[in-house]
């Protein structure tokens, strides 16, 4: 089965507002860059981002990289995820949380990856002890196991995931490089429909089976990056 697209743009086209979309990278790490852009080019709006970061900036000349593009163009409703960052000092992020324009969901970085495994492995929930007793229990279910306060954290789901690997081949099959494997290969299989950028796109039979870090089966498109900028 033939799951490639002739662009980001086209990858994406069916995303519309108000869409949850989970996103993979950490920092510089593993952005979905392309498919991030073709976002921006459509406009789409009121959108949920599921993500570790705020995306990235560049300080000394004000770029912004990753979702936080989608942020400053004010098309983001709601972020779902562990860490603000530097973009969260910029005057036009906080101008847009003093208006209420961005909704903010912060949880520890373990949180988010379980959530999100939950929603992949099709369980309901799951108690931890991290956040209890804090701001981070509000309105949630707690319970006492073996004398510890433990929340119940549930599963985080999404319409779409957009992810960058390495390699990919034309049925899906995604090996990642390194570090940028973080969140991509876990947000894999979390969401209705898998978007899978890579930077090198091979046919069927090119990837070692062992090697394959996220099966195709979890996911349904993929596109060859079209622009990748090396900042570090």
């Amino acid at each position: 089965m033939n799951k490639t697209f002739e662009s980001s743009r086209a990858a994406i086209e069916d995303i519309r507002d108000g869409a949850v979309i989970m996103t993979g990278g950490f920092g510089l790490c593993g952005i979905p860059e392309n498919l991030i852009r073709a976002l921006l080019d459509k406009g789409v709006k009121d959108l949920t981002i599921i993500s570790n970061n705020i995306g990235s900036i560049d300080l000394r000349k004000g770029g912004a990289f990753g979702v936080a593009l989608l942020f400053r163009n004010r098309q983001v409703r709601k972020f779902v995820g562990s860490f603000p960052g530097p973009v969260a000092r910029l005057d036009w992020f906080l101008d847009m949380v003093e208006k209420k324009e961005v909704e903010i969901e912060i949880m520890p970085q373990g949180t988010l990856n379980e959530r999100v495994r939950l929603a992949v492995a099709g369980l309901g929930g799951v108690y931890t002890p991290v956040g209890a007793g804090t701001e981070l229990a509000h309105g949630k279910e707690t319970r006492v196991i073996d004398g510890r306060e433990y929340l119940l954290e549930l599963p985080l789901k999404a319409d779409f995931a957009l992810v960058k690997a390495h390699t990919g081949d034309r049925m899906g099959n995604l090996v990642y490089r390194r570090t940028a494997r973080n969140y991509n290969a876990v947000m894999a299989g979390a969401a209705k429909v898998t978007i899978a950028e890579v930077e090198h796109l091979v046919e069927p039979g090119a990837i070692d089976p062992d090697q394959v870090h996220t099966p195709g089966i979890f996911v349904q498109r993929v596109v060859q990056g079209e622009l990748y900028e090396k900042r570090v």
